[in-house]
Formats: structure tokens, sequence, C-alpha cells
């Protein structure tokens, strides 16, 4: 195994990490940053989210730059993020920092285009690589996720809610890069309307 894909199998063993860490009933106390109190789990929760996100920057860099590129990493990538990123936003719904609405996009969005992930490469046998807005997008997610973990360090003391501007501005190239996909990928339904 490379190592792009051993990063990747390394964010993916991060996920139930993350989750226990952020879900445990006990806090292990709290900090105080820039006026804002947050549990010294969370604190963990979000450095764990950070380092599988980074993962995910480095694991692609790599593979590309070093021709490491291979059908485990186009697939097992974009599904690790996946479920990197719903496993945080349905922890942050049960955290009432995140509206449900907008989780549920999130997660029906991700689904869908996994799906057209999967016709793709039964149509013609190649991964679909990420285009340049469902990048935009993963990077929009984990920014207002960290934010949003470490409830808005850094910007509470100013009055600005960048976790909440982050969140929507997430769920905007969430939902324009799930159309892109659809619409660069239409072809793949054509046998449907004929």
């Amino acid at each position: 195994m490379n190592l792009p894909n051993k990063l990747t199998v390394f964010r993916i063993i991060l996920i139930p990490v993350f989750i226990v860490i952020m879900v445990i009933p006990y806090t292990w106390g709290t900090v105080t940053w820039f006026g804002t109190s947050i549990a010294v789990t969370k604190i963990i929760g979000a450095i764990i989210f950070a380092v599988a996100s980074l993962t995910d920057l480095a694991d692609g860099k790599i593979a590309r730059a070093k021709h490491l590129v291979t059908n485990f990493g186009k697939f097992a990538d974009p599904l690790a993020d996946k479920m990197l990123v719903m496993s945080a936003f349905i922890i942050l719904v049960s955290l009432d920092k995140v509206p449900a609405w907008v989780a549920a996009i999130i997660v029906c969005r991700e689904l869908a285009v996994t799906g057209l992930r999967l016709l793709i490469v039964e149509n013609n046998g190649q991964v679909m690589a990420a285009a340049m807005p469902g990048k935009t997008k993963t990077t929009s997610q984990m920014i207002a996720i960290i934010l949003l973990i470490l409830n808005n360090v850094l910007f509470a003391a100013l009055g600005i809610p960048m976790a909440d501007i982050m969140l929507y501005i997430c769920l905007f190239f969430t939902i324009y890069s799930g159309i892109d996909y659809f619409v660069q990928n239409r072809d793949v339904f054509s046998d449907g309307f004929k």
C-alpha cells in the first residue's frame, strides 16, 4: 500500500476516534480562548478532525506529484471525506450547533454524488475525480466544522458569527457542486430519457 492510500486509511481510522471523543458525556474541563469557553473534549475532537482533514489534502497531493494515483485511492479518498464530514455534521446536529435541515441537505448531496460516482464507474470503468467546485465544498465544510466545534473561537469576541457564515457558505457550495457533478455527467442518465 502506497503512502497516499495509507493516509486515506489513517483518516478512516480517525473517524470513530473523532466520534467517540465528540460524544462522550465527560468534558475533561473547559478552556477559555479569546473569551470563548470550549470543552477540552471538543478541542481534542477539533484537532482530530483537523488532522484527518489535512490527510485529505496530503494524500491527493502526494498521489498526483509522485504518480501514485490508484483506483483504491480514487474510491476510498472521497468516501473517507464523506464519512468524516457526514459524521461531523450529524454530531453537530446532536449538539444543537447545526440545523437538521442543513445537515440533511449535505448528507443527501453526499449520498447522491456517491451514487453518481458508482454509476460512472459501472458505465465506463473510470472513477470520477473531484472537480474544483467539489474541492471548494470540502474545504468550506471542513473550516465550518472546526469553527462550529470550537464555538466560533477567535470570531465570537468580535461579534462575528463566522462559524454560521461558513456553514451557509459550505451549504451553498455543497448544493452548487452537487448540481455541477450531475450536469457534467448527465450523459450517465441518457438511457432513462429515451
